[in-house]
């Protein structure tokens, strides 16, 4: 009786996971049409520090993009030793780029810093709302403290991204470093780096929130 119960959950289970995805495959489709321009706000993470330019974020999830069918063109808004409050001042610079949509992905270096926690969210905050007060849908990606700080510095650090996610109604990608970080084989020789392989699997791992954002203008 049981496994006939669970027969029938699965099926109907599949029937809605089957009509979702043809509903997102549609959807997609919309999307691809149109041609967008992604900026990517960042550190060396998404700069791209030790890597060929062709093997640094920006051009590897634009290749990605691209061979999913999209018209995009990423902008490598990233620069190496940035923090939150590094971000926000050249904010205005990188808006004269015309960005439609952005990627923020800041924080690494408050917390390998140790900056006050409240700063960083402050700078996220300005961030955010001015992109979306220029018309620019986001996607935040969260980053994670380093747990030599102690774990009352790293849960203040660790919330603050998903709370400003929620706040201002914007995706949020949990980790920019999930599945990559603290693995040698996925990281330069100073182990915070990503590697080409390193960013490839960023890239993979993040690209179907990015399409989930392109359809967001």
């Amino acid at each position: 009786m049981r496994y006939a119960v669970l027969v029938k959950f699965f099926k109907g289970l599949a029937a809605i996971m089957l009509w979702a995805g043809l509903v997102s495959v549609v959807s997609s489709v919309s999307v691809a049409a149109q041609s967008f321009r992604i900026l990517a706000l960042g550190d060396s993470l998404t700069a791209g520090y030790g890597l060929d330019v062709e093997d640094g974020f920006s051009r590897q999830l634009e290749r990605k993009l691209t061979t999913m069918g999209y018209s995009v063109r990423v902008l490598n808004a990233g620069v190496s030793g940035d923090t939150s409050a590094g971000g926000r001042s050249r904010l205005d610079w990188a808006l004269a780029d015309k960005p439609t949509h952005a990627i923020v992905e800041l924080g690494a270096n408050d917390g390998l810093r140790g900056l006050d926690p409240d700063a960083m969210r402050r700078n996220l905050d300005s961030i955010i709302g001015k992109l979306k007060a220029a018309g620019v849908a986001v996607l935040l990606t969260g980053m994670r403290a380093p747990p030599n700080l102690g774990r009352t510095y790293e849960a203040a650090f660790n919330r603050v991204f998903p709370e400003l996610a929620k706040k201002h109604d914007v995706l949020f990608y949990p980790f920019f470093l999930f599945d990559v970080a603290a693995r040698a084989a996925l990281n330069q020789s100073d182990g915070i780096h990503p590697n080409r392989k390193g960013v490839a699997v960023i890239v993979d791992r993040i690209a179907p929130y990015v399409v989930r954002l392109l359809g967001k203008r």
